[in-house]
């Protein structure tokens, strides 16, 4: 049987109370009828009034008839109480069922005074299933009955017969409502943990999407700065080879083979990427080396001069530090390759007080800085990778350039205040 909130509140704590109080409200209802029961059946003709067989059995009968009805109140009516007093609606079975109840104990306290106590359960029964005006109604009404079943019998009316029911009803009630607070307390703790949980699956699945983003943004830096570049050096040197056939199968030959070197750095970085490692060019040796190198590599695959130039005290610098300014120093190189037409270019590394800088400069044909940006073919990113990567690491990244004089790129990255790991 269920005559408590419609809806059961999940927390643990707050259900075992609810729980009780409504098995204590059963207990209390079958426990008096029991004992009205063999009290009417233990009694003389003067206590309980007409005794004729006849008569007696009826009561029993009646009573055994309340107690089956009362049982099957939940399973049978299909119960929907209002879970807190003044609120919700009870379904029409449960206001056959409350009805025909209250009906049947009004009979037998008519018939016998033993079942008027039967009353104060009947309160919780009245203030749980109906709403708050109706339920008080049904109180008053239950009170009145029990103290007129009492005159009734007695043919008195004395000051105990109107202040055991009145006092009853004031305790239930006073009951109810604190019922209905609990219920209500647990209602809105169960609202906020739902509230909660759904937030944290959305914060874990923001979460989520953030580091898809995140990871697509790396793969996409990684692929512009190494597999794209890679593959423009080799379309270079492979066109220069076609070219030097077949005047020249000297230079011919050495252009296939620098392709090929080109390849196969570019497939270890591929590799190596995807693993987030640091960049082959950087395993086993340093940065100034690696950008060494990549100034060689850059003059040997399209005829630029390129040098490279350190300047300061060399300092040790973080991974990712390295990695960064090796990516700027590709991606830059990379543009001077594919759109400056220069006959120089210049990487300088330098040390300061406070950072490390990396100047990309060339005396190509320059552009419009603010005219930049992706282009239809894929192509036109190259900078704006470069400017979130270097922001990534609390640094700036500066671009100088204009039509006809050239284009510098400066990398500033700090060296107090992150390490780049």
């Amino acid at each position: 049987m269920r005559y408590g909130g419609g809806r059961a509140p999940e927390l643990p704590g707050a259900a075992t109370v609810l729980r009780a109080l409504r098995l204590l409200l059963h207990a209390c209802f079958l426990f008096l009828l029991v004992v009205a029961v063999i009290r009417y059946g233990l009694s003389t003709a003067d206590t309980a009034g007409p005794l004729q067989p006849g008569i007696r059995w009826t009561v029993l009968c009646g009573a055994a008839l309340l107690g089956a009805l009362y049982g099957a109140g939940g399973p049978v009516a299909g119960l929907r109480p209002a879970p807190a007093l003044g609120t919700g609606a009870p379904g029409a079975r449960a206001l056959v069922w409350l009805a025909s109840v209250t009906a049947l104990w009004a009979l037998l306290t008519w018939a016998a005074p033993d079942f008027v106590w039967l009353a104060f359960p009947l309160y919780f029964l009245h203030l749980h299933l109906l709403r708050g005006a109706h339920s008080v109604v049904a109180v008053v009404v239950i009170t009145g009955a029990a103290i007129a079943g009492q005159v009734l019998h007695t043919g008195d009316l004395t000051a105990g017969m109107v202040l055991g029911p009145v006092l009853g009803a004031a305790f239930a009630v006073a009951i109810a409502v604190g019922y209905t607070a609990l219920s209500r307390e647990s209602e809105r703790r169960r609202e906020l943990i739902d509230t909660l949980t759904r937030t944290r699956d959305e914060l874990a699945a923001s979460q989520r999407r953030t580091g898809v983003l995140d990871e697509r943004e790396r793969l996409s830096r990684e692929i512009h700065d190494t597999l794209a570049q890679g593959l423009s050096s080799i379309v270079l040197l492979l066109r220069s080879a076609e070219n030097a056939l077949p005047g020249d199968p000297g230079l011919a030959a050495t252009r296939i083979v620098e392709a090929r070197e080109s390849a196969s750095v570019n497939l270890a970085e591929a590799r190596r990427f995807v693993r987030d490692l640091a960049p082959p060019s950087l395993a086993g040796g340093n940065l100034p080396e690696a950008l060494e190198r990549l100034c060689a590599q850059t003059a040997s695959a399209s005829g630029v001069d390129c040098r490279f130039r350190e300047d300061g005290a060399p300092v040790r610098l973080p991974s990712g530090y390295e990695v960064a300014l090796l990516r700027a120093a590709q991606a830059s190189l990379a543009n001077v390759t594919a759109h400056a037409r220069a006959t120089t270019a210049v990487v300088t590394l330098g040390y300061l007080d406070g950072e490390v800088t990396l100047d990309v400069y060339d005396d190509g044909v320059g552009f419009t800085p603010g005219e930049t940006g992706p282009r239809g073919d894929g192509t036109g990113y190259g900078l704006a990778a470069l400017r979130e990567r270097v922001a990534a690491l609390g640094g700036r990244l500066d671009v100088e350039s204009a039509p006809g004089a050239g284009t510098a790129v400066a990398v500033r990255l700090p060296l107090t205040g992150g390490d780049g790991e």
